[in-house]
This record gives C-alpha cells, structure tokens and sequence, in this order.
C-alpha cells in the first residue's frame, strides 16, 4: 500500500497548513533581507544548519530536504529535528526509502524529478505534491491517471525564464496561452511554480530570474513558488520563495 500522504506542512516549525496555501507573512527572521547575513555559510552538519536556516528564513519560506541519493538514515535524523517534508527525484529509490520508514507516520512527500510519462502512476501513488509537469500533454496524463486513482494531488508548473539547453519547462507565453486549459484540469490542484536556474548566473541574474518566476505566479493566482537550491537559495528567499529545495546544504555530499 503506498503511504498516507498528509497535506503540505508548514514551514517545518509545527505549523500544519492546507495544500496550496503559502503561509502567511509574519515577522521575518532577522536579516532575510540582508544578501550578507542571509547566505552566510551554514555550519556542517544536519543537527546545525537545520536549526540555523530555519532561524533566518522568514516564516513564508518552507524548507523541502531533498533527500534523493540519501540513506533512510539520514531522513530519520532530519525527522528528529522536526523536518517532514522531503523531496525525491526516482521513484524506485523513494519507494523503498517510504517503506522503510512507514513507522515514522505519514510524510510529505515531493516529486521534484523529471516526470516520466511512464511513471505517472506510481508518483501520484507515492507522493502528495509534483513540483516538475512541464508540458500540457503531462499534465493532461495526470490529470487522467489521477482521476483513475482516486487522488487529487498538489502540483506545480516547471517554468523555463532563461535559455537552458539542460532544463525542461514552460516559458512565461506559453504558460499564460495553455493556462485556461491547465487551471480546469480535474483533479489536479495546480498550486504554484517551479524552476531552476541555469549553471552560470551570477547572484544579480539568479535573483532578477527568480522574481520573474514570483511574479508570473502571483499573475496566475498561484501562492507557491518553488525556487532556490542549495546553491541559491539566499537570492530565492529575497525574491519571495516558498520552498526551498535543499539536499546538500543540510545533508552534505551524498554518500558515494
């Protein structure tokens, strides 16, 4: 059976929130503003760059472990630590890595991989949220395969704003041209927007990419923006992300 899927969490503090829906903007953590207090280096190490990115992230910002190439182990340190939602890339590997960890209870579970037509079923059956449909025909398939499971997942746009040979996704035009077709896709929730900058930007460009990708969301009516990794996620916090997908900066290189 694949596991209970519970909705989005919060931002990983305790606070529970629907699906969809950013939480709302509070107080900032102090110096999410400042580009120099912001992306300081993290301490090494799970048990203190956790803790210590949470203190700097405003409470909008979520943080998503991506735990892809990681052992289960190192998943149960992150839950220790109050962390619950993770992001994974293969399926196979997933599958069993959830198995495995079945007696923590339910997770929140995000597929942030290419999405393969073939492996549709299988990602809506184990995961809550899709962070990478990239195409009408994609979602269209998952809309269809979706409605035949009985699931109603979270999904979640990839956008391509800067020429990338490397990276799939949507431009801003056709994204608004297909988007009367996408929003009425049941029983897709469509929530929000994903992309990924190119190798190369520096940290000016990152951040002028990732409040095109913030404003094209707010456009559309959409309050997720998945934006920034390990490598630039101070400029994404400063563009207004609400998931940060972070494998090494909180778990280190993964294991050979």
């Amino acid at each position: 059976m694949p596991p209970e899927r519970p909705p989005s969490q919060g931002v990983d503090r305790g606070e529970p929130g629907p699906a969809g829906s950013a939480p709302a903007p509070t107080a900032p953590a102090q110096g999410w503003n400042d580009p120099l207090a912001l992306g300081s280096p993290l301490p090494a190490g799970l048990e203190a760059a956790l803790p210590e990115l949470r203190r700097r992230l405003p409470a909008s910002c979520r943080i998503l472990a991506v735990s892809k190439g990681q052992p289960a182990e190192a998943i149960r340190r992150a839950v220790a630590l109050g962390q619950r939602s993770f992001a994974e890339s293969r399926l196979q590997e997933a599958i069993v890595k959830q198995e495995s960890l079945a007696d923590l209870g339910a997770l929140d579970w995000h597929f942030i991989g290419r999405l393969q037509a073939n492996k549709v079923r299988g990602v809506l059956r184990h995961f809550g949220t899709i962070h990478s449909l990239d195409s009408l025909e994609l979602a269209e398939r998952t809309a269809r395969i979706a409605a035949e499971e009985g699931l109603a997942p979270a999904v979640l746009m990839q956008v391509k704003l800067r020429p990338d040979p490397a990276k799939a996704g949507l431009s801003a035009e056709d994204l608004h041209r297909l988007w009367p077709r996408l929003r009425v896709l049941q029983p897709l929730r469509p929530v929000g927007l994903m992309t990924i900058a190119p190798l190369g930007l520096d940290a000016a460009a990152r951040l002028a990419l990732f409040r095109d990708c913030a404003a094209l969301a707010d456009a559309l009516g959409l309050p997720e923006r998945s934006m920034g990794m390990s490598q630039d996620w101070p400029e994404a916090v400063m563009a207004g992300s609400t998931w940060l997908r972070l494998g090494g900066a909180l778990f280190g290189p993964r294991p050979g």
